[in-house]
């Protein structure tokens, strides 16, 4: 069983950036796939970006060029780096983690973090 816990979600300015992270713990080790997703009010979930074991990487349409997923295998975080905030990415954020893939951005993750907000105005 993996545990993961976001952090860095907050206010920020239209244009401004935001850096996400996502702590794992448990069987971090058995961690092969991670992505990021994110739901807005009213909206339905949707995938932001995605990591694989290999490093290949996905991104939604909405994000290309704005926003960068990386890990640190050595700490088993995971971030989202967002950059040039635009007021469609208020959301909360969510990162998700599977040993089988790859899932890519869809729903298929089997473990989930709580969420954390971001709000850009």
């Amino acid at each position: 069983h993996v545990q993961l816990v976001e952090s860095g979600g907050g206010s920020a300015q239209v244009g401004g950036s935001l850096r996400l992270s996502c702590a794992a713990s448990g069987r971090a080790a058995n961690i092969n796939y991670l992505g990021w997703f994110r739901q807005a009010p009213g909206k339905q979930r949707e995938g932001v970006a995605a990591i694989d074991s290999d490093r290949s990487t996905s991104y939604a349409d909405s994000v290309k060029g704005r926003f960068t997923i990386s890990k640190d295998d050595a700490k088993n975080t995971l971030y989202l780096q967002m950059n040039s905030l635009k007021p469609e990415d208020t959301a909360v954020y969510y990162c998700a983690a599977d040993r089988d893939g790859p899932a890519r951005l869809r729903f298929t993750y089997t473990s989930w973090g709580q969420g954390t907000q971001v709000t850009v105005s």
